[in-house]
């Protein structure tokens, strides 16, 4: 992700810009630029912070206000995982930012992931909740629920699989389980109830996250049901990572290594550079490199019309696409690439198409549910998008011989 092999001579000509997602909520904005001064207190660098939406000043702008005063920037990525916005919208921002500024070396660095400071950090969150339910891992069983949000990225998802284990190793946890609130599976209400069966003194559950927003609302919420539920089992959830000082020396490296040239990322289980059961479409990403610049050009649009960039319409329906094992291996992804092409190509078609983990039909897919309809095909097969898009998307009309159910 970088295109410079050494570092600088010297400190005084370059700068750090700290990539965040962006939030329509201002206090996770803030917790950004927070980091960013805390880190730039903590390199003695310029540290500006930017964010891929929903919060000012984006990529590209950031980058154009420090080209005339320094000669190199190293992007650093507030992401915890390498996900689509890692592998593909921040690179074609840092892209396209060196071919406005050929005079100016951009570095692109790693993700946070997975990172000794950050499991210091969540034994710590463990560590707290314990003592707010007066249990001590020493004396009592006690198991932790890691519980990050989920993606579409199968590396991602094995990144929170293996910080589960290795939060596990060298401490007294009972067991400690990797659990997801959206996109794939196991879901967290799922691990918890499976958990209750093995009859822990307590259950601590942390939200993988670093602000604190719906999603980590959600996670408590559910660690809440399921503390009345069941009565033997004590339960609670931690707190978000936050702004952490911790996090900046994850920040510290990923800036060293960036600079040296030295980033190293995971390409032997990137769904965009090898065939991967179930994501056999993603592999050479040229797909996933349209979407975003599909979607930085809608923002560049709604910019030119005065709109605002980050507003975008809900459509109408929701189209989802099983693509989880017995699904995939039934067909489901190329069902989903064919509904994706036939609604591009129809001119009344407004409906968001993505892929799902299990929809709970195994047997009877490939699975197609389209919302708010309620409408739930299955045994679909590429040949029936066309039908589908023309007849239930375009019309309204839906497709009945392939109604598995409605809800």
């Amino acid at each position: 992700m970088s295109r410079t092999t050494s570092a600088p001579d010297s400190l005084d000509d370059e700068a750090v810009l700290l990539v965040g997602h962006g939030s329509r909520r201002e206090k996770s904005n803030e917790q950004v630029r927070e980091l960013a001064a805390d880190l730039e207190a903590r390199l003695g660098v310029p540290v500006d912070a930017a964010f891929l939406e929903l919060a000012e000043p984006a990529i590209d702008k950031a980058i154009d206000g420090l080209a005339p005063t320094v000669s190199s920037i190293a992007v650093v990525h507030l992401s915890l995982f390498a996900a689509s916005h890692v592998k593909n919208d921040v690179p074609l921002a840092v892209e396209q930012a060196r071919e406005r500024h050929p005079e100016l070396t951009i570095d692109s660095g790693a993700h946070l992931g997975v990172h000794p400071a950050i499991l210091d950090l969540l034994d710590d969150r463990a560590a707290a909740v314990e003592a707010e339910l007066g249990v001590d891992r020493e004396d009592g069983d006690v198991a932790v629920v890691l519980c990050a949000r989920g993606s579409s990225d199968p590396d991602a998802n094995a990144d929170v699989h293996k910080l589960a284990r290795l939060l596990y190793e060298g401490r007294a946890f009972d067991r400690v389980e990797a659990s997801f609130v959206g996109v794939t599976e196991p879901r967290l209400d799922e691990t918890l109830h499976d958990l209750a069966k093995t009859r822990p003194d307590a259950v601590v559950v942390l939200p993988y996250m670093l602000g604190d927003g719906v999603l980590t609302g959600r996670i408590r919420d559910d660690a809440r049901v399921f503390d009345e539920e069941y009565p033997y089992v004590d339960a609670a959830p931690g707190e978000p990572l936050g702004t952490d000082p911790r996090l900046l020396d994850v920040l510290g490296d990923r800036w060293q290594e960036a600079r040296t040239g030295s980033v190293d990322m995971s390409c032997d289980t990137c769904k965009y550079k090898v065939e991967l059961d179930g994501y056999e479409d993603d592999r050479g990403g040229a797909r996933a490199m349209l979407r975003a610049l599909t979607h930085q050009a809608e923002h560049a649009d709604r910019e030119d019309v005065g709109d605002d960039p980050h507003g975008h319409d809900a459509p109408e329906k929701h189209v989802a696409v099983c693509t989880n094992q017995t699904c995939a291996a039934d067909g489901s992804p190329a069902v989903l690439e064919r509904l994706r092409q036939a609604a591009r190509d129809s001119d009344d078609c407004d409906a968001r198409i993505t892929r799902s983990s299990c929809l709970g039909r195994c047997g009877d897919g490939p699975m197609v549910a389209v919302y708010p309809d309620g409408v739930w095909y299955g045994g679909v097969e590429s040949d029936n998008a066309d039908r589908i898009v023309s007849s239930h998307l375009d019309r309204d009309r839906i497709v009945s011989d392939l109604v598995d159910q409605t809800l």
